[in-house]
């Protein structure tokens, strides 16, 4: 096979069911269409319709990217766009994001892609990203998973970071789940291959699986000043652009009202500045 040649649209399809662990009868059903003709499909005895590629990658929850891909692989043009958050085009979901970073204050957010890399902040991250030992790790692409899993990023500054590390890896296996992003795979490799923190102790040992609480807070330390946060993650509805499908806004908020009024004075010494 030629190195440039794109994989067969038959074998995607039935890579992606399988990810899904969905077997044809399951797909057909819920595509409403044939499963003898689904068979053929996936076995290369019948070429899909582009409308079939998009029911199918539909019912499948591909990506938009990845849809683009099966088009490609089908003989057919993508039909998601992919443009900067700097395009024109896209100039009403940047204002959006900003107005969305902007309001968040005085409590710290950020946009990242799909591959976590920082794309937009608030105000409130820089005193966060202080205790950085690593300049490298702030220079531009920022990746967020790096820079707060590295031993010489936020790690030192993660109080509880076994529990924060393994929320985020949970996270990113989800991720890679449902994407099958080899730049993720990568991703969770390298962070893995970093040193792990101890164990939780309960009653006296080591405990490989503490009891996880119903929201894993942030406790995170800067210097003198201790700051327990929560976080939750917003996402563009309906999007038709594969820029802002991969688009996730990470907004933390003060889990007591000690890091409340702790936010509010670093905001307030920031603004005085």
């Amino acid at each position: 096979m030629n190195k440039h040649q794109q994989p067969a649209i038959g074998h995607l399809i039935r890579d992606w069911r399988q990810l899904r662990r969905l077997s044809q009868l399951d797909l057909a059903l819920e595509a409403e269409v044939s499963q003898k003709h689904l068979s053929f499909i996936e076995s290369g005895r019948s070429a899909p319709s582009r409308d079939m590629v998009l029911l199918l990658a539909e019912h499948l929850g591909v990506p938009l990217r990845e849809r683009n891909a099966l088009l490609l692989s089908a003989g057919y043009a993508p039909v998601y766009l992919e443009r900067s958050l700097e395009d024109p085009s896209l100039q009403a979901a940047r204002s959006a994001i900003d107005l969305l970073l902007k309001g968040h204050e005085p409590y710290p957010a950020v946009a990242i892609d799909r591959h976590w890399t920082l794309l937009a902040a608030n105000k409130m991250i820089a005193p966060m990203l202080a205790v950085v030992e690593d300049a490298d790790l702030l220079r531009p692409p920022v990746n967020v998973l790096r820079l707060s899993l590295h031993p010489r990023g936020l790690a030192p500054a993660i109080i509880n970071l076994t529990e924060w590390r393994g929320h985020l890896i949970a996270r990113l296996r989800q991720q890679i789940r449902a994407t099958a992003d080899p730049l993720l795979a990568e991703l969770l490799t390298e962070l893995l291959s970093y040193p792990v923190p101890a164990l939780p102790v309960v009653k006296g040992k080591v405990s490989e699986e503490a009891e996880p609480p119903i929201v894993l807070p942030l406790h995170l330390r800067l210097g003198a000043t201790e700051l327990s946060l929560i976080s939750t993650t917003t996402v563009f509805g309906t999007p038709v652009d594969v820029t802002l499908s991969e688009l996730a806004l990470e907004t933390f908020f003060p889990a007591d009202e000690a890091t409340g009024r702790a936010l509010r004075a670093i905001a307030e010494a920031n603004a005085s500045a």
